[in-house]
């Protein structure tokens, strides 16, 4: 008779028995137990985990089910940038494309990997000696959030590596909601009664299902994975010499790999593909907005280089906009963080491109003019580039009429005051956009004007995200950002607690508000210490139109005070170097408010405090007249600490390259901006060369 195994040896087989059937089902197609049946051995580990707490190991199978939540997501800054795509739209821009590398490369018929483009999240997932040890989104590109707790929950994604992995392996790809798990998701959800809320679509469903607090809701929603792409790796040896073998080495791995993916040569190779998959969208079990073509052979990747954010070698085909008819019920506006009033359509609802669509945007009264839209008329809409759904014409046959055969409905026109606070709609010449003059006093404007208040590059308030901002507003009672200083750790608590209830959640343990409690401790910590700022940042904070971080710091500089700014003309502020006589108008118009000055004076009475000092009206230095451009990680001082070395030295700072661009510092793993520098011939220097100039002129 076989002896019973020891609670360890029972649970490292369990273990390996359950991640084999994770990767048979995810990666290999080819399950060989049946979800009834991993269930019972899921349970049983759990158990035997239970009663041998020391037996407890983070990449158990047991984890993805979801760990504590966090309150927060901290920044993560890519090893190498997570770069965005050009797109095609017609044939001739993909043969254009083929051409340019032919041309460049001397291949007259480049070999090309050709893949589906998901319609999902776009994450970076790193391991360290086979193990996963970090998981973040694409962000900006340089810098995204780290979601590493709940890509845990995704069965998909390997938390070991099989076989031999190089010590650091960043892999690239897609978080996306499969068509089938969406759609069972939300019958749940409708079953519910309101305690669970349908998703909009797959593809917001994949998103927000990243961007939870609590890796538990994380884990309910029905998301999977496929890898596309590599980033950082170390060593660089063992690395395939084409795209195509480094899917099929990543899937060795125990990466899912898209099935789709080809391996096909020139124009003509290229546009099959493109047909052969928009034949098969809809009928695919999960959505795509396209296919992705990328030279396969990393030598003429390399060769090919970089423009601006992305690849010289590589493009995204979209599939054209899909349309449908559908009927006008009433015609709304919007208005947005800086008063600007757009006009949208509220409709019958409408399937168009895999999603369910009830509103459309207008855009702006100059394109409702055009158009002539009126309650009532059937609409031709289109989701325009498979994203923002848009009125593209009206069916004029269609529109109602009267009995004496006039048109039903009078031609529509934008509201004179803001629906919101009843503040002026002004519409400046030359300009296509209306906005309301309501400014920080405008409800409207106010979950923005927040967010933009509490954001790093401003007041840089950490862990005040737009979600709490909205439950700020709705629940709370917040107002103004000066109310954001009077706020306490129960309030938060309890403003959580109401917009918990309100969305159907309710907290599962007492450990779970015991953290709510501590993330509320921290929220008001950084709260605190955002009390003691800048002039400069000020400025940016209070969302002038048109006045970002470059024209703040200019500001401050050549007033030195906020005083003399608020009490300035529109002449006194064109003779600040680089404010013409529109932004002049702007920021004296923003100060003229009434309501402007009140929350000035709130902040002031909140204690919140800026640096003030002398005025700046001159420009001096080795670097006067100069526009500087920093790119990547400086390991002697942080970019902010460069920035504020080099403007002392007359530099201004900027955040992109141009022709008007001077100089650029860059770091270490320095990507698009270093690239279109070299493109077009501007001076780069390293760190070494930047700490001798500062050195030099200290």
């Amino acid at each position: 008779m076989a002896s019973k195994p020891t609670p360890d040896a029972r649970v490292a087989e369990l273990r390996r028995r359950l991640e084999d059937a994770n990767h048979r089902y995810h990666v290999l197609d080819d399950p060989d137990i049946t979800d009834a049946e991993y269930d019972r051995l899921l349970r049983e580990l759990e158990a035997l985990e239970a009663e041998h707490p020391e037996l407890a190991d983070v990449d158990s199978p047991t984890r993805r089910v979801g760990a504590t939540p966090t309150g927060t997501f901290s920044e993560v800054v890519h090893a190498m940038p997570m770069l965005s795509l050009a797109n095609a739209f017609s044939d001739q821009e993909v043969a254009d494309f083929v051409a340019r590398i032919g041309k460049e490369t001397g291949d007259a018929e480049p070999a090309f990997s050709a893949e589906p483009k998901l319609d999902g999240l776009a994450i970076s997932l790193r391991y360290e000696h086979g193990a996963f040890v970090r998981g973040a989104t694409r962000g900006d590109g340089a810098t995204g959030e780290d979601v590493t707790a709940n890509l845990r929950t995704i069965k998909a994604i390997p938390l070991k590596l099989r076989g031999k992995a190089p010590d650091i392996l960043e892999v690239r790809g897609e978080v996306y909601m499969p068509r089938a798990g969406f759609e069972a998701y939300n019958e749940k959800a409708r079953a519910s009664e309101g305690k669970i809320k349908p998703l909009a679509n797959p593809r917001n469903g994949a998103a927000g299902s990243l961007r939870q607090l609590d890796p538990h809701i994380t884990a309910q929603r029905p998301l999977a994975f496929y890898a596309y792409a590599l980033g950082e790796v170390v060593p660089t040896s063992a690395l395939p010499a084409t795209h195509t073998a480094t899917l099929a080495w990543l899937r060795e791995l125990g990466f899912p790999v898209s099935t789709l993916v080809e391996s096909v040569r020139g124009t003509e190779g290229l546009l099959d593909y493109y047909r052969r998959i928009g034949a098969q969208r809809d009928s695919l079990p999960f959505d795509i907005d396209g296919v992705v073509y990328k030279l396969d052979r990393y030598d003429q990747q390399r060769a090919m280089g970089f423009v601006s954010r992305a690849p010289r070698w590589a493009i995204a085909h979209k599939f054209p906009a899909q349309e449908q008819v559908t009927t006008v019920e009433s015609i709304e506006v919007n208005v947005g963080r800086t008063g600007a009033v757009t006009p949208w359509v509220l409709m019958t609802p409408v399937h168009v491109g895999g999603v369910t669509v009830t509103r459309a945007t207008l855009h702006n009264a100059d394109q409702v003019a055009r158009l002539d839209v009126r309650v009532g008329d059937s609409v031709i809409v289109r989701r325009a580039g498979d994203v923002i759904p848009e009125v593209v014409s009206v069916v004029l046959d269609k529109r109602p009429l009267d009995a004496k055969g006039k048109p039903w409905h009078a031609p529509y026109k934008l509201p004179e005051t803001c629906p919101d606070c009843g503040s002026a709609i002004e519409r400046e010449e030359g300009e296509v956009v209306a906005r309301c003059t309501g400014g920080l006093f405008c409800p409207a404007q106010r979950v923005q004007a927040l967010f933009h208040f509490a954001s790093r590059r401003a007041m840089d308030i950490e862990g005040l995200g737009e979600r709490l901002i909205m439950a700020l507003v709705e629940f709370g009672g917040v107002r103004t950002v000066a109310d954001l200083y009077a706020l306490s750790v129960e309030d938060f608590v309890s403003i959580k607690q109401r917009a918990d209830e309100a969305a159907g959640i309710v907290p599962e343990t007492v450990k779970a508000g015991k953290i709510a409690t501590k993330w509320a401790e921290n929220l008001v910590s950084a709260i605190d210490a955002s009390r003691d700022s800048t002039l400069e940042r000020l400025l940016y904070a209070l969302g002038i139109r048109d006045v970002g971080e470059s024209t703040a710091k200019t500001l401050a500089r050549h007033f030195g005070a906020l005083q003399p700014i608020i009490d300035a003309d529109e002449a006194t502020l064109t003779e600040v170097p680089d404010v013409g006589p529109v932004v002049a108008a702007r920021i004296e118009h923003f100060f003229a408010q009434p309501h402007n000055r009140e929350v000035i004076a709130a902040l002031r009475t909140a204690g919140v405090r800026w640096k003030e000092g002398a005025p700046q009206r001159t420009s001096e230095g080795p670097l006067a007249g100069k526009t500087v451009v920093l790119t990547g990680g400086l390991a002697a001082m942080s970019r902010d600490e460069a920035g504020a070395k080099l403007e002392a030295l007359g530099a201004k700072v900027s955040g992109s390259v141009s022709k008007k661009t001077s100089l650029v510092v860059a770091g270490e793993a320095a990507g698009s901006k270093l690239a279109k520098a070299q493109e077009l011939g501007i001076e780069v220097w390293d760190e070494a060369q930047l700490l001798a100039f500062l050195e030099q002129h200290a």
